[in-house]
Parts: C-alpha cells; sequence; structure tokens
C-alpha cells in the first residue's frame, strides 16, 4: 500500500503530529477540521451553524487539493459538544451535502480541541 500525505496552505495548519488528510488505496481521509477562519486564524464565532460552516469548508479545500469535491465525500463523522444544538447542525450540513449525503455519524464529546463547538472529519473515494 502506499500513502500520499495531502496538504494545502488553503486550511488550518495541523496543530499535532498528524496530517491534513491522508490518501490510500483511492480513498483520502481528511483528519477533524476544526471550524478555524483561515484568514482570521481564529475561530468562527461561538455558533454551532457558523462553526460548521467553517469545518465543512476547511474540508472542501482539503479535498480541492486533492483534486475532488465534496460529492466525493462517502463518510463523515460529526463531534459535537452539545447535542441540543444538533438541528443548527444539520441544517448547515444539509446545504453542503444536498445531492448524495455520505453516511454519516454525529457524536456528543465531553471536549473538543481549542473549546470547539463542531470538529468533522471525513472520507472520500477517487
Amino acid at each position: 500500500m502506499s500513502k500520499k500525505i495531502i496538504f494545502t496552505d488553503t486550511a488550518p495548519a495541523v496543530i499535532g503530529p498528524y496530517s491534513q488528510a491522508v490518501e490510500a488505496n483511492g480513498f483520502v481521509f481528511v483528519s477533524g477540521q476544526l471550524p478555524i477562519n483561515l484568514a482570521t486564524g481564529s475561530f468562527a464565532e461561538a455558533d454551532t451553524a457558523k462553526q460548521t460552516e467553517a469545518s465543512i469548508k476547511n474540508i472542501q479545500a482539503i479535498l480541492k487539493a486533492a483534486g475532488l469535491t465534496l460529492d466525493a465525500v462517502v463518510k463523515t463523522t460529526v463531534f459535537m459538544s452539545d447535542l441540543t444544538q444538533f438541528a443548527q447542525m444539520n441544517e448547515v450540513y444539509a446545504r453542503f451535502f444536498s445531492k448524495i449525503p455520505p453516511a454519516r455519524s454525529t457524536v456528543e464529546v465531553q471536549a473538543l480541541p481549542k473549546g470547539a463547538l463542531v470538529e468533522i472529519e471525513a472520507v472520500a473515494a477517487r
């Protein structure tokens, strides 16, 4: 098996010993994306909808670097610090994945890095 590291400066840099994404065997595995606004280097507002949008836009930028779009996404995992905000996340998510939505898991976690409300990871297929 060969693997290729995917990196773009149009998405936030990683904050640890991992890659933005790795391609292996026709799949692109995008690491969990925090809702960091690349222009400011800080989080989107403390609002679940805005943070969901920012996280997905970061996934979009990484997939673009791999030559893919959100249409290639086959699975996502959404991590939320408060599932009572599920409807807000889901509304924004649906705008980005309206054609053929990928499989998805959504889980509530006790905390996310840097106090984020949302983090989303994705798997895309070539």
